[in-house]
């Protein structure tokens, strides 16, 4: 059984910058995709980045197109975002995909296409 841990959040200013740190245990990381969502109250979980196992591909979503970025290492991965904004406020959750389903050319960008979910990290933006 994977599980997935994220690490980062808390209370952040507008136009300040965020960085999330995730990783796995209970598997071999390097195996992994890894995704980025979030989820703000009242709202569907929604799609933010993902990685691909090399880390030489990634994907976003609009949210936060053009101030993000997108890592990993040997055992973590990181999203940054920059210019953060009040609508950024949302529960932000690190996934993996264990599957070794093939990289499509959009990218792992719905719910079900990852298998391992961390508890998620809360992410307050202050106006």
């Amino acid at each position: 059984q994977v599980q997935v841990v994220e690490f980062g959040g808390g209370w952040m200013q507008t136009g300040g910058s965020l960085r999330l740190s995730c990783t796995t245990s209970g598997g071999t990381f390097s195996h992994y995709v890894m995704g980025w969502f979030r989820q703000a109250p009242g709202k569907e979980r929604e799609f933010l980045a993902a990685i691909n196992l090399s880390g030489g591909s990634t994907r976003s979503g609009a949210p936060v197109e053009g101030r993000f970025s997108i890592g990993r290492d040997a055992a973590t991965a990181h999203l940054q975002i920059d210019r953060l904004k009040p609508e950024d406020t949302a529960v932000y959750y690190c996934a993996a995909d264990s599957t070794n389903r093939p990289w499509a050319r959009s990218g792992p960008r719905t719910v079900n296409d990852y298998d391992s979910w961390g508890q998620g990290t809360q992410v307050t933006v202050s106006a």
